[in-house]
């Protein structure tokens, strides 16, 4: 049914919002129940924290609260797609080991040999996952609060620098390893 005041044109940007939609992936991380006492009894209201990534580099959190769970976790989602970030990957892992902060939750992160696997858990897992790191071993330290879990993942994963950044920071040049020439 074709409906006579909505536009099929979607202008340059409904494309790119539909493409990026079917490309990134979304994990439910926690939802909350919160209950207001009221005259006529309980009123609830839900929140919900979710991952989204796209598996390339790019990971977003997002915190959608609603009377509904399927209207928070919507919202939430459109939170996190627009807050995603680009963080360095190496081979399928990290490249260095990295402590992340943020509130009372700490995480520590350090890259792993081909075929580890993501040896974490709860939030930090589904961040790291979303990301598209393969390999990874991780360690909540701190609070279990997911959230607080989460945000320190993230922060974890946006200190992480690649090495050939570091040298060009510091000024030095990169040795790269060329194959002997085969004498004939």
């Amino acid at each position: 049914m074709a409906y006579p005041n909505k536009s099929n044109n979607r202008g340059p940007r409904g494309n790119a919002e539909s493409a990026e939609a079917k490309e990134t992936s979304e994990k439910v991380v926690f939802i909350n129940r919160c209950a207001k006492v009221v005259k006529g009894g309980r009123r609830f209201s839900f929140s919900a924290l979710i991952v989204a990534g796209d598996h390339k580099g790019r990971v977003g959190i997002g915190f959608g609260k609603a009377n509904e769970v399927s209207e928070a976790i919507r919202k939430a989602t459109d939170d996190a797609r627009k807050h995603m970030v680009k963080v360095a990957i190496h081979e399928n892992t990290i490249p260095h080991e990295v402590i992340g902060e943020f509130g009372g939750g700490r995480v520590l992160l350090r890259p792993a040999s081909p075929g580890t696997g993501v040896i974490a858990g709860g939030g930090v897992r589904a961040v790291i996952e979303a990301a598209g790191v393969r390999d990874v071993l991780a360690k909540s330290l701190g609070s279990s609060n997911p959230s607080n879990v989460v945000k320190a993942t993230l922060a974890a994963l946006m200190i992480l620098r690649p090495k050939a950044e570091i040298f060009q920071i510091r000024g030095k040049t990169l040795k790269t390893s060329t194959p002997e020439p085969v004498a004939a």
